[in-house]
């Protein structure tokens, strides 16, 4: 009924006030530094194909997943450091830290790599918590929290050894990894401080490219908060081969695997040539309000979700 509704909107108006005043910490944020902030499309011909993201496919197109490929293709036009605040849409994701539709901040510097942009991630957190708050820390479902950075850094070799004896770099089992992540190796991490997981398997590079001192590694980093997964950093990959040939090998297990269609964004591949040295990160936003909101229930910082839309 509508008198329920118009209950638990009133019970969301602290946070849903939060999230815009995040919002604007957010823009402030990087535009004190100088970034560009930009708008890219949310209905799209294509998609980076990823078995582990399924597309909201529509007639002639998909709705976007993330506005990576084309703030790329900006990059390579000659754009330096732009950020983007979107909407994208993941057909399947839905639960109590998730929804088909969500809100993206993805941002790029050029001429840096994953190092920098695990400091711009700490620093955002960091910045948005003084702001709030007035200090870096705070109370996070019963838990005291210190975001000053730097936050813990850990291998994903060292984690994986340290917590269940074995090395993901030199065996390739992605089923057993995923268990072994989800079950043992997060809820190891420090509960009073931020984790960044970093140097995942090259396997499981996606768009990152690979260490140069250890090309058994991809320059790829994600950020964990009581267990939370908030952001994924890469090194961008600038060889447009080996990112057609990531991309061929996807769409093969994809069309194998889950029998849809997938198609190559052929625009993008071409603009890799001309795309610069430089870092890149993607953050849900909606995580970090329910972060900062003292929640762990997506729908409490959200007016409508898949449920109550």
């Amino acid at each position: 009924m509508y008198s329920d509704e118009r209950q638990r909107l009133g019970r969301l108006e602290d946070n849903l006030k939060s999230r815009m005043q995040i919002l604007g910490l957010i823009r402030s944020f990087f535009n004190e530094q100088g970034f560009l902030e930009v708008e890219t499309p949310v209905f799209v011909p294509s998609v980076a194909p990823e078995r582990y993201i399924k597309p909201v496919e529509c007639q002639n197109g998909y709705l976007s997943t993330s506005p990576e490929l084309y703030m790329k293709r900006m990059l390579a036009s000659g754009y330096t450091n732009i950020y983007q605040i979107s909407r994208c849409f993941r057909d399947g994701e839905k639960g109590r830290h998730h929804n088909p539709e969500f809100s993206m901040l993805e941002w790029y510097r050029v001429g840096a790599d994953y190092l920098q942009m695990i400091n711009d991630t700490e620093n955002l957190f960091y910045h948005i918590s003084m702001k709030l708050f007035g200090k870096p820390q705070i109370r996070y479902l019963g838990q005291d929290i210190d975001l000053t950075p730097p936050w813990e850094r850990l291998t994903v070799r060292d984690a994986f050894l340290n917590t269940v004896g074995w090395d993901p770099v030199n065996t390739d089992d992605e089923k057993r990894f995923d268990e072994d992540l989800v079950l043992k190796v997060i809820p190891s991490f420090q509960s009073h401080r931020p984790t960044v997981l970093l140097d995942y398997p090259a396997k499981m590079a996606s768009l990152a490219r690979l260490k140069k001192t250890n090309p058994e590694v991809a320059e790829r980093a994600e950020f964990f908060i009581s267990g939370l997964e908030m952001a994924n950093a890469y090194s961008e990959l600038t060889n447009p081969l080996e990112q057609s040939a990531r991309f061929a090998e996807e769409k093969k297990l994809i069309e194998a695997e889950q029998n849809r269609r997938v198609v190559t964004p052929e625009i993008f591949l071409e603009a890799v040539k001309y795309l610069p040295v430089c870092t890149g990160n993607a953050l849900g936003i909606d995580r970090l309000v329910m972060f900062f909101c003292n929640t762990d229930q997506i729908q409490d910082v959200m007016p409508f979700t898949a449920d109550t839309a």
